[in-house]
């Protein structure tokens, strides 16, 4: 009787074993159900494909001095953003490679696949912000005046810039033009097409003040002795700087938003930030 009641339990005990979903798979869900931690986690994440392809495919516009610029005779880029882009491409094991976009095509690029990650001064947003993720900002920044030198004290507020007679240059599809066309009403406003060469409308006296970032007014200001950076340190809006990745991918934005921090707070950021702007 013993005997028998031992091999009875032992039976039921197979058939439960039997019965239990197996570690290695996971029942489907049923319909209406919330997915399961695995059915949320990607197939895959940047943070494994980036070093198994030993590319870092970086979206950048390479016109804006001085965290990106691509030298029209050689083809080359350079600035604060694409010296972190190839440590960034170095630390997942790979090399960087550029892929051309511009202001109006940046966010879309980057959720159509074209690249892993956009680099090159870009400003967060709330409506790029619904499209893609941000990582950790590499800085504050702000919409200011740069204007000639002679004109420092003629258009420091909006007032005095938002005049019949006063000519507003700006680059478009991006935030400058957003500014821009939110605040300037009686003003001429201007569309220049190419940001490299925007600064010279000013110094050639075709316009009279351009709005963008403090960043990239103190640079212009620097390699320009003609053009004032007009209260960079006070600019009109509060803004910060980073680096725009894919919506979705939680784990490649945890690596990109922890390289970040380590950068900003080691030094490395404003080494190769200083190297531009002083």
């Amino acid at each position: 009787m013993k005997r028998a009641a031992t091999l009875s339990a032992l039976a039921c005990l197979l058939t439960l074993t039997a019965a239990a979903p197996s570690p290695a798979t996971t029942p489907a869900p049923t319909p209406g159900s919330a997915p399961t931690a695995a059915a949320r986690h990607p197939v895959t994440t940047l943070l494994d494909a980036v070093p198994r392809r030993g590319v870092l495919r970086v979206c950048t516009t390479g016109d804006y001095r001085p965290f990106t610029y691509r030298d029209p005779k050689t083809g080359k880029y350079s600035g604060v953003d694409i010296r972190m882009a190839r440590d960034l491409a170095k630390s997942l094991d790979a090399k960087p490679r550029y892929i051309a976009t511009t202001w109006a095509h940046l966010v879309g690029d980057l959720a159509a696949g074209r690249c892993d990650i956009g680099m090159g001064g870009v400003s967060l947003t709330l409506a790029r912000a619904r499209a893609a993720y941000f990582s950790e900002p590499t800085r504050t920044d702000g919409k200011t005046p740069i204007v000639r030198c002679a004109d420092k004290d003629k258009y420091r507020t909006l007032e005095q810039i938002d005049r019949p007679g006063t000519r507003v240059v700006v680059n478009p599809g991006g935030t400058n033009e957003e500014f821009a066309r939110a605040h300037i009403k009686r003003a001429t406003l201007t569309v220049h097409p190419d940001n490299t060469t925007i600064f010279d409308e000013i110094i050639a006296g075709r316009a009279d003040v351009m709005m963008t970032d403090a960043s990239e007014t103190r640079y212009q200001a620097k390699i320009h002795p003609e053009l004032c950076s007009v209260h960079p340190d006070k600019p009109f809006t509060f803004s910060e700087k980073a680096y725009v990745l894919p919506r979705g991918d939680e784990e490649f934005k945890a690596y990109v938003d922890q390289w970040v921090h380590l950068a900003t707070h080691d030094g490395t950021y404003r080494k190769y930030e200083d190297a531009w702007m002083k």
